[in-house]
C-alpha cells in the first residue's frame, strides 16, 4: 500500500483521541501507552510523544479544502 499523508493523520487522530480519553481518567502516559497504545499500534514511545504533538486536525483541513478543489478543477466522467 502506498503512503497517504491522510492516512497518517488519521491513525495520529485516533492515538490522539484514545490517549486524552484515557489521560482524563487520570491515568498516566505511561501506563497508557503500555496498556492501551503498544498493543494495538506496535509504535514506540517516542513516536508516541511524536504523534501527540502533531496539528492533526488542521492538517486533515488543508488536505480536505485540496481535495475538494483539485475534484471541481479535474471532474472525473462519474461524478
Amino acid at each position: 500500500m502506498a503512503f497517504s499523508r491522510k492516512n497518517l493523520l488519521l491513525r495520529v487522530k485516533e492515538i490522539n483521541e484514545l490517549y486524552v480519553e484515557k489521560a482524563k481518567l487520570g491515568l498516566s502516559t505511561e501506563y497508557i501507552y503500555r496498556t492501551f497504545i503498544r498493543p494495538r499500534y506496535h509504535i514506540s514511545r517516542s513516536t508516541l510523544y511524536e504523534y501527540l504533538t502533531i496539528p492533526y486536525e488542521r492538517q486533515l483541513r488543508e488536505i480536505a479544502q485540496r481535495e475538494r478543489a483539485e475534484k471541481v478543477q479535474n471532474p472525473t466522467l462519474f461524478d
